[in-house]
């Protein structure tokens, strides 16, 4: 079953600690919390407990879903959750219903997604998401290149 506490933990440590880069559209960023999220709070201030707590509350859709508890192998949900974070939820459950096979891809993660996916296997499930992860990053690449080489590396730790 999904472990929200590895998944975050990992993502966190993905999106590393505090960065402000002109070339990023996001702004002021640190565990990959934006300041536009916390706006009341020094984003690069934000301590890791902040940022856990953050993403087990927050988003439209929240960036931790309820029913990945329910997916059961760890690997997929750490994936399905940190590229979540790094392109956005919906677009990371359209590639995964896409990957799967589940037409049309709502990028809503439902009880539908869940089985389709629990009943999948998880080797063959990862290995077409990635790949499709892969594909997105290559094509919305060419709008934010200096980002392409670290999101694939990421897509496929």
């Amino acid at each position: 079953m999904g472990d929200p506490n590895i998944a975050i933990s990992l993502t966190l440590k993905n999106e590393g600690g505090y960065v402000n880069s002109p070339e990023d559209p996001g702004g002021a960023t640190k565990y990959g919390v934006t300041q536009r999220d916390m706006p009341n709070v020094n984003i690069a201030d934000i301590t890791p407990e902040q940022a856990t707590q953050y993403y087990l509350t927050q988003g439209t859709p929240p960036f931790w879903n309820p029913l990945y508890a329910d997916i059961n192998d760890q690997f997929l949900t750490n994936k399905i959750f940190d590229l979540g974070v790094l392109f956005g939820v919906e677009t990371a459950v359209k590639i995964l219903q896409g990957s799967l096979g589940i037409s049309p891809a709502d990028g809503l993660f439902g009880p539908h997604t869940l089985q389709v996916l629990n009943a999948a296997n998880p080797v063959m499930a990862l290995g077409s998401f990635k790949t499709a992860l892969c594909a997105h990053a290559i094509l919305i690449g060419h709008n934010e290149p200096m980002f392409t080489t670290g999101w694939l590396r990421r897509i496929n730790s």
